[in-house]
């Protein structure tokens, strides 16, 4: 099989959020050992879903040896609707090749940016190693809490000292990135407001007010480039009595995302206590007030230059509302300042009755223009006639967690981020892909042999 049909055929594998990399490692567990490389399949329970990590290697493992570590995600986004896959005959998983671009899901991020550093450990077999050892990783859970790679760190199998993470940026270093929290806000009902809705549904006629607000879909990593319907809605109901019901709020459908749509179900009421909609706006009076003072440390290398809080999703439940959301944090944003923006939250969330949780949490990352890593990479760039200028990234990936090992990262991939990734349109050049290649080749050339 060439190198062209093994990417139709990764493509062709759902390893997406909803779905599992099992298949995928099969397959290329099968391509590495064709090769004589030496394979580990690590299998792994991921909220009920079998779940696979792979770890490639040129010859096997020295305990003690360090190594120069090659990772790449396998996961993807879940496709949405397929009729929007027009590039791909309706199908996300049947690879298109169109002027010189391959289209499917997983095309730019990342499935085959994992096929083109196999393509080097396979060129490097029966080489010598004498400095750092080639480790060649594939994770799942990127997309869900890089859950694949945390696991893999928790187990100590790999020993790297410099990394190269599998990133969508257009053949250009990114050495840094936003750190990532997810956050959940529970508003519980009062007894008397359950009471009531339950009164309510039985009746067989009602009146209430209700009331849709549309905004523009983005990723919550920029979230100046969308407008968020779920804050239209909040602004529109703190302009709302005191005495107001909220029978049903409902907005968005990812924690991560900048949501286009949301409605909210209002009916007056003189007796009901304890209204939500009095501590959803004194919660999100102080929403407000934390993405003010995120907008005061700021870091021009970045967009948006400040750190972010978003509100992805809101839903109603018999006995509560939630909120959900994620905050992109900058890396000059020391700890303590983060900490202090989450107590604050927290504070108006008890005073309210009300449960704040933090259910996910990445740290920024940030590797020194002045590295050997980064130096070296830009020197090879520069002879392939390729941009040596180094980005930011607004999103998080792994890179934030290998550093915390004390792993010197940068992020590298072919393909274009912007009204690509996460589209229906996704795709990557097959001669970028090439390039990738080779840079990840001289890469592994200069650090190892």
């Amino acid at each position: 099989m060439n190198w062209i049909e093994a990417c139709r055929k990764l493509i062709s594998m759902d390893s997406s959020t909803s779905s599992s990399t099992v298949e995928c490692v099969h397959y290329l567990s099968e391509l590495a050992r064709e090769a004589g490389l030496f394979v580990e399949i690590i299998p792994e329970m991921q909220n009920g879903v079998l779940q696979s990590n792979i770890i490639i290697r040129t010859e096997s493992f020295t305990p003690g040896s360090q190594e120069f570590l090659l990772q790449t995600h396998l996961d993807t986004v879940d496709a949405g609707h397929f009729a929007l896959w027009k590039k791909n005959g309706f199908n996300p998983f049947d690879a298109t090749i169109i002027d010189g671009c391959i289209y499917g899901l997983g095309a730019a991020e990342v499935k085959l940016d994992f096929l083109c550093k196999l393509e080097v450990l396979k060129r490097l077999k029966g080489k010598s190693f004498q400095k750092l050892k080639p480790v060649l990783v594939g994770t799942f859970g990127e997309e869900s809490g890089m859950q694949g790679a945390l696991k893999l760190i928790r187990k100590n199998k790999v020993n790297a000292k410099y990394a190269l993470i599998g990133e969508t940026s257009d053949l250009t270093i990114i050495h840094a990135a936003k750190g990532f929290a997810v956050v959940e806000i529970q508003i519980p009902l009062s007894q008397s407001e359950i009471d009531y809705k339950t009164k309510r549904d039985l009746l067989e006629s009602t009146s209430t007010q209700s009331k849709i607000f549309s905004g523009k879909a983005a990723h919550s990593s920029t979230p100046h480039l969308g407008e968020n319907a779920i804050v239209k809605m909040l602004d529109y109901l703190q302009k709302m009595p005191e005495n107001m019901v909220i029978v049903e709020a409902d907005g968005g459908t990812r924690f991560n995302s900048i949501p286009n749509q949301a409605m909210v179900e209002l009916d007056f009421t003189s007796h009901v206590q304890n209204l939500s909609l009095q501590k959803i706006n004194k919660i999100y009076d102080v929403l407000k007030q934390v993405q003010k003072e995120m907008e005061n440390t700021q870091d021009a290398d970045f967009e948006p230059c400040h750190s972010t809080l978003s509100i992805g999703v809101i839903r109603t439940y018999e006995d509560s509302i939630v909120l959900g959301g994620s905050c992109r944090i900058l890396p000059n944003v020391t700890q303590d300042h983060y900490e202090q923006w989450m107590e604050k939250i927290k504070a108006v969330c008890v005073s309210q009755d009300s449960k704040f949780l933090i259910t996910d949490y990445k740290r920024p990352f940030r590797t020194s223009e002045n590295s050997q890593l980064v130096k070296t990479a830009q020197s090879i760039l520069e002879k392939m006639s390729l941009p040596t200028k180094c980005l930011t990234l607004p999103s998080t990936n792994e890179a934030s967690l290998f550093t915390r090992i004390g792993i010197e990262c940068i992020c590298f991939g072919a393909g274009v981020r912007q009204d690509n990734v996460h589209t229906p349109q996704e795709h990557v050049r097959i001669d970028d892909l090439e390039k990738s290649i080779s840079f990840y080749m001289q890469m592994v050339e200069r650090f190892c042999l």
